[in-house]
């Protein structure tokens, strides 16, 4: 078995900004691209943009790469690809195994049904099987933590909730590739800190992960190497504490940073006496002007 579990060669993805046609002579070209749709897309038409540009990298098994990058620099977009949700325009991506994806707190839950019913379609979605669900189906109810909710329609839960109870589906499934985004935001301290001790599990039982996040606390303790993307390109790759300073310099940020310590500084804003922004590099040399 090759020790790759996932690797993107070369990977592009164009989108287009909407489709409004103010005129005849804008609607009819459309209209005939639109019947021959091995017609090439104008490299001029302004409306279109490449989300992901040339992106290359590997991930190894029982490894966790950490993706990170502003917001719109492609990294959902890549998580997208790699689930099939989406194809890529031209590139190629392979995927040696199983693959779970916790993308969008909502993907694979119906409004209408309980939790529990969900945890079957969900589970069947990624893969699993009946009876893989009910071996698993307490354990992913007790690591979900809302027991007292589970036979109730998905469509009354908290954001927080959706979110406890899809990456306890996702993170039993047992996959070779588990591919988490910045969903887990939006749960509690205590059940981020439960859901990346179970990643750690999953890793060293062989499991490569992604882990898409702004919390660059998280991607430090938890990930080997990084990536950072800035508009759809790959900026670096590297070692997750050497990438993470990397991006943070890139900020204009002032960086503590530091493994031993709880807090990590990532931006200051300084303003003067009216609220307006000082420039961080006046405000060193005139620090009586600051509030």
């Amino acid at each position: 078995m090759s020790d790759v579990a996932l690797r993107m060669e070369h990977v592009y993805k164009k989108f287009r900004k909407g489709e409004v046609y103010n005129s005849l002579r804008d609607l009819l070209p459309a209209l005939t691209g639109k019947m021959f749709k091995q017609q090439e897309l104008s490299e001029r038409d302004n409306r279109e943009f490449w989300a992901l540009q040339d992106i290359s990298f590997e991930v190894k098994r029982g490894e966790a790469l950490g993706i990170i990058g502003p917001n719109g620099a492609g990294k959902s977009t890549i998580l997208k690809i790699l689930s099939r949700i989406m194809k890529p325009t031209k590139g190629n991506l392979i995927v040696n195994g199983r693959l779970s994806a916790l993308i969008e707190v909502s993907a694979g839950f119906h409004q209408d049904l309980t939790g529990r019913e969900n945890i079957y379609l969900n589970g069947t979605i990624l893969g699993m099987t009946r009876r893989e669900i009910d071996s698993k189906l307490e354990q992913i109810i007790d690591f979900s933590g809302i027991e007292d909710f589970i036979d109730t329609p998905v469509k009354r839960y908290s954001s927080g909730m959706y979110a406890r109870l899809g990456f306890s589906v996702a993170a039993h499934v047992d996959p070779d590739v588990l591919i988490v985004d910045e969903v887990l935001s939006v749960g509690d301290f205590v059940f981020q800190q439960k859901c990346l001790k179970r990643m750690e599990e999953v890793t060293r039982a062989g499991v490569a992960v992604l882990f898409v996040s702004h919390n660059l606390r998280s991607v430090s303790e938890f990930c080997t190497r990084c990536l950072l993307l800035d508009h759809g390109k790959v900026m670096m790759n590297g070692l997750a504490n050497d990438v993470i300073q990397r991006y943070m310099n890139g900020e204009r940020a002032t960086v503590i940073y530091d493994d031993s310590k709880a807090v990590v500084i990532s931006r200051v804003r300084i303003r003067d006496r009216d609220g307006e922004s000082v420039r961080f590099e006046s405000c060193l040399l005139y620090t009586s002007r600051c509030v």
